[in-house]
């Protein structure tokens, strides 16, 4: 998988189409990402006490992968991953500018 955690993304379909965020965990054996503010879900949450309010919480689910393209920090676009070995190390590129991201 090409994304990877603390990337910035920007939402290619679905529902948030247009939206950026950083993805928080990634699910590589699902092919899946959870991105900050992006697919919330909403939650009602029962009281544990008496005398506590119960809430509605939201939280982000995670989405497809493929949904989501990477933003390269140095040019600012949306853009491909690419990969570079240098020696023995493998490294994402950008498609745009070439960069390493």
């Amino acid at each position: 998988m090409k994304i990877k955690r603390n990337d910035q993304v920007l939402i290619i379909s679905g529902d948030d189409k247009g939206k950026k965020g950083k993805v928080l965990k990634a699910f590589p054996s699902e092919r899946k990402i959870l991105v900050e503010g992006v697919s919330l879900t909403t939650k009602h949450v029962r009281p544990k006490k008496s005398g506590q309010k119960g809430q509605i919480v939201k939280s982000p689910r995670a989405i497809n992968v493929s949904v989501a393209k990477i933003i390269c920090p140095k040019c600012g676009k949306s853009t491909r991953v690419g990969y570079e070995i240098k020696g023995e190390k493998k490294n994402r590129i950008c498609k745009k500018c070439g960069s390493q991201i």
